[in-house]
């Protein structure tokens, strides 16, 4: 199949170049331009993730399906209601409040316009006296519209509404009645986030591109062999939105789920364009040094001959062997990673579903760019490859790029750093597993979190809005755990209910019962805790549900635990499928049923210190002032899911890169020690390469001004630093070391299977 591929591309790369181009302009237009309607950014949703069918999900739609029509609301700040001038102004009948009052009320779709001074005395009313602060100094107008409107005339008399209460609020500030106005519904707040998330995209890959190609540069030693990776990237990433785009006609796909996949997308295509690049040089060196020796031998070198007029037949050579080895280990690189990712669709959560089938896509769009699209740009490049570089003429950076730009020798840093290891590998092994454990021993204090509105930087206009009206006005709030009662409950079993859950520690009151209709009871339970999605909120939850009177908890700590328990329950299978797939997979390509186990192990640990050292600075907020972010008690519930997921996968990434060399080599008669030695020489630099690259990606998405994002950059590029060092440069060739030969052990009635269906040359 390899071999196939890389005759198509060598015979026709300027029509897999052109296809590549088309394909991405169709992609880009698709996705964000309105051609056929939305584009993507407003087609996506945001909230805080639930579980289909939990019962903080079932509260959460009994409570939808009563509010009503939506509310639109203009905070009013600055303005002094105990100050009589104010009061005359803003009372005045031909006032801008008053003006505004009637105009609203014209709106078609506006059921009700509610604000403290409808009566001229805002306590005359105790409904309207709750539109005004508690400090008194700023109060609120809230529109509400008629239920069951279509989308259309929804959206119009919204619109509508946002555009009154907008002047509304700079006619207020314009006669010095106020300071300040703001609006906000649930739609303004959406469409926030996703702009939020649409900066965060292309600020990560303002970051990201430019430094990452820097970094191949000097890999390289020289422009045109750091760009093809890009080029490679670049066409990723827009076909992956337009990718992205497709699946949201047939999944509701919230928000997040562009910047963490376009991150993966990012990264895996200049990985594996990375290791396509150097494989081509090494080969085209090789067949070039083979030439000269035998031009200089005085024999006829009849392969020039083959190949055409217009291809250099060594060019043409060194991509069809560049695909297919590298291409073969990029092939099982990706399919490790896509069913890694896969595995989140295994999980109740649609967030989680979403995230696995659409980081799978981003993941076959890498391996396509990296098999077509870089192959071809390498043959149209010809042996341009081999000239020296404008870098060695600087003289400051002519030996960096002489130690990295050139083909890896036999001999240099990291067969050294090997022999080292291999001089004291109980030692070494011991070592980094007690250092893997000790930085995973944060995560026995885990906390899961479900953001809402915390997703949005404190001191956006929308994220001040919501905090002015949860703090200034408490009637307006709602309750921080929603209890409903089914079955119709009469007023003794509400009475019981109410006294059982006033008795639950940390609660400080219990609302009055409200009627949703179909025998559903709502009761508010406010509570005497700071943080509702706090480790004590979290108890609450488990208290209520512990009572046994058949309540269904909602909000948001109900969604944390809900959430929380889908992990648990869907890791057993969605686990269980990555392992065993992996397992094989490792399985066909070595011949071992020890290598994979080795692999599952150390990758593991591997992901777990990652993810200790996230809960050591994010939940316990170490480094805040020097990251730029507020702690909030916890990690992001679906971040762990995706960090484990995606990091397993990377850490098979470089698994795959050192094993495919380790097993060419020892199959080839070397010794497993040389074999370890030789195979990380040859590949370390690849692998120091691409996850240095990958590192700069991940990092500039932890820049990210949604704290969610940040976590998820930060948990991967850390993730992937330890794994291309203390792991890959240490730990393996450590236990590669101990096991020695027993490495490619496997029970004799397997081994006619491996080497019948064996995934290596």
């Amino acid at each position: 199949m390899f071999a196939r591929l890389g005759r198509f591309v060598t015979h026709r790369p300027r029509s897999v170049l052109v296809a590549w181009i088309l394909l991405a302009l169709a992609a880009g237009g698709f996705a964000m331009t309105p051609v056929l309607g939305e584009p993507l950014f407003a087609k996506l949703s945001t909230g805080e993730p639930g579980v289909p069918g939990s019962q903080s999900v079932r509260v959460s739609e009994l409570l939808s399906d009563s509010a009503g029509g939506s509310t639109t609301t203009l905070l009013v700040g600055g303005s002094d209601l105990s100050d009589p001038d104010t009061l005359t102004g803003l009372t005045d009948p031909d006032g801008a409040l008053a003006n505004a009052r009637g105009d609203l009320s014209e709106i078609d779709g506006v059921q009700a316009v509610a604000d403290p001074l409808i009566a001229g005395d805002p306590t005359a009313d105790p409904a309207l006296a709750a539109l005004v602060s508690t400090d008194g100094d700023a109060f609120v107008v809230r529109v509400t519209l008629t239920e069951g409107l279509a989308d259309d005339a929804l959206t119009a008399a919204e619109q509508d509404v946002v555009d009154r209460l907008t002047v509304l609020g700079e006619d207020l500030v314009a006669a010095d009645l106020a300071s300040a106005g703001s609006v906000s519904n649930t739609g303004i707040v959406i469409r926030a986030i996703n702009h939020q998330m649409e900066q965060d995209l292309i600020r990560g890959e303002l970051v990201a591109l430019p430094i990452s190609l820097l970094v191949m540069v000097i890999v390289f030693g020289g422009a045109l062999a750091a760009g093809m990776p890009i080029v490679g990237a670049v066409a990723s990433i827009v076909g992956g939105l337009g990718t992205i785009m497709g699946l949201s006609y047939v999944m509701d796909l919230d928000s997040v789920v562009i910047n963490v996949v376009t991150v993966l997308g990012l990264g895996l295509s200049i990985d594996y364009g990375l290791l396509i690049v150097s494989r081509f040089r090494e080969e085209l060196k090789r067949l070039v040094d083979d030439d000269v020796r035998l031009e200089t031998a005085g024999i006829p070198v009849g392969r020039r001959r083959r190949g055409g007029r217009r291809r250099d037949p060594l060019v043409l050579e060194a991509v069809r062997t560049t695909v297919g080895t590298a291409g073969r280990t990029v092939f099982f690189s990706a399919l490790t990673i896509a069913i890694s990712v896969l595995g989140l669709a295994a999980f109740p959560a649609d967030l989680l579903q979403a995230l696995g089938v659409a980081g799978a896509l981003v993941v076959v769009l890498a391996l396509a760019t990296a098999l077509t699209l870089v192959p071809a740009l390498l043959v149209l490049s010809g042996r341009r490859f081999l000239a020296p570089s404008i870098l060695s003429r600087v003289p400051g950076l002519r030996a960096v790029v002489g130690r990295l730009g050139d083909v890896a020798p036999d001999h240099g840093v990291f067969s050294r750093l090997t022999a080292v290891v291999q001089k004291r590998p109980w030692f070494v092994m011991i070592g980094a597993f007690a250092a893997l454990l000790v930085m995973a021993s944060p995560l026995l204090g885990l906390q899961l979190r479900n953001s809402g509105i915390d997703m949005l930087p404190p001191g956006t206009e929308q994220r001040a809005h919501l905090d002015a009206v949860s703090s200034g006005f408490p009637a307006l709030g709602g309750a921080d755990v929603w209890v409903v009662a089914t079955d119709a409950p009469d007023e003794t079993a509400l009475s019981e209910a109410t006294e059982a859950l006033t008795a639950v520690e940390h609660v400080a009151s219990v609302d009055p019962a409200v009627d949703l209709g179909d025998g559903n009871v709502l009761l508010g339970v406010r509570l005497d805790v700071d943080d509702a999605g706090g480790a004590e909120a979290v108890a609450v939850v488990n208290d209520v549900r512990d009572l046994g009177l058949g309540l269904l908890v909602g909000g948001q700590a109900a969604g944390q635990v809900d959430f929380g328990q889908s992990l648990i329950d869907g890791l057993p299978l969605a686990g269980g499928l990555v392992v065993l797939a992996t397992f094989v997979l490792l399985f066909l390509m070595t011949g071992s049923v020890l290598v994979p186990v080795k692999a599952l192990i150390t990758n593991v640990l591997s992901i777990a210190a990652s993810l200790g050292i996230t809960t050591w600075v994010f939940q316990e907020g170490h480094l805040g002032s020097i990251l730029g972010f507020e702690s909030v008690g916890g990690i992001e519930s679906y971040i762990v899911a995706v960090v484990v997921a995606f990091g397993f996968g990377l850490a098979m990434d470089y698994e795959v890169f050192l094993l495919s060399r380790v097993k060419e080599l020892y199959d080839g008669g070397a010794s497993n020690d040389e074999a370890v030695r030789l195979g990380l020489q040859r590949s370390g630099r690849i692998i120091t390469s691409a996850a240095l690259v990958i590192i700069v990606v991940f990092a500039g998405f932890a820049t990210s001004s949604l704290l969610p994002i940040k976590e998820a950059g930060f948990a991967l590029a850390l993730a992937v630093a330890l794994d291309a060092t203390l792991v890959r440069m240490l730990l393996v060739p450590a236990t590669m070391t101990v096991l020695g030969d027993r490495n490619w052990w496997a029970p004799r009635w397997l081994r006619p299977l491996a080497a019948r269906l064996s995934l290596h040359h």
